[in-house]
């Protein structure tokens, strides 16, 4: 007779048990969610942002280990930050910068090299300072969009820069395995960054995607929580670019 224990139907460990999960913006949006999403897979969660206020709120409705306030474009800050933390770090999560999106013409130099090279700069800086920290098989996974793929007048090179980073993170995930690397490229999300960048138009636009995506419905952050946090649990997947709007791309 075996005396193994009958597994209790339904149950299952938490896929972020004894980890730790860095998320870089995780005062808002995709970044909070995500926190919640980890706490509840049972990960010790640490946010960073640039609002002190929004940091702290965020930390005590998750339950955060610690929160850091500084500039991620910074790369002293960045790097200093990293510095204070203690190891392993299992996984982290970039969601910024924003996007901008100008006429052409109306760019100056400097512009052109933000919106160009801003992810990625950012993206190889959180490398270079988070990979020695990060347990083998954890992931750095960034943010990206469907939308950018789109040219149209009055969208800049946000195409151009969107484009940069599939191939960006499959050449990182190459070089710091066996940490992994991975991109969300997300549509439309339903988050505060939207309703300041639409403004008046944020209503119209969610009943417009309600009509038109195959999905019949927004997406969440929560949505995008949950693919985060399973990118992070499932081992085998690294260099890849996950799409998740809805449809979004299908139906312009």
């Amino acid at each position: 007779m075996s005396s193994a224990s009958t597994p209790v139907p339904g149950s299952r460990e938490p896929e972020l048990a004894g980890q730790t999960v860095v998320l870089i913006g995780g005062s808002a949006g995709i970044g909070l969610e995500t926190a919640r999403r980890a706490r509840a897979e049972g990960a010790d969660v640490i946010l960073a942002g640039r609002d002190p206020g929004r940091l702290k709120e965020a930390a005590a409705e998750v339950g955060a280990a610690r929160t850091a306030a500084f500039d991620a474009t910074d790369s002293a800050a960045l790097a200093a930050f990293f510095r204070s933390l203690d190891e392993p770090i299992g996984h982290v999560l970039v969601t910024g910068p924003g996007p901008h999106y100008a006429p052409l013409l109306d760019m100056d130099a400097q512009q052109v090299r933000s919106l160009l090279s801003d992810h990625v700069v950012l993206g190889l800086d959180v490398a270079r300072n988070a990979v020695g920290k990060m347990r083998p098989g954890g992931t750095l996974l960034f943010m990206g969009g469907t939308g950018g793929r789109r040219v149209g007048r009055g969208l800049g090179l946000v195409s151009a820069g969107t484009a940069a980073l599939p191939p960006f993170v499959a050449a990182l995930a190459l070089e710091i395995a066996p940490v992994r690397a991975n991109l969300i490229a997300a549509g439309f999300v339903d988050t505060p960054l939207s309703a300041s960048l639409l403004g008046d138009k944020l209503e119209e636009r969610r009943d417009e995607l309600r009509r038109t995506l195959p999905i019949g419905r927004v997406v969440t952050p929560a949505d995008v929580a949950a693919l985060a946090v399973h990118i992070m649990s499932n081992t085998a997947l690294t260099g890849a670019t996950y799409d998740i709007d809805g449809g979004q791309q299908f139906v312009w």
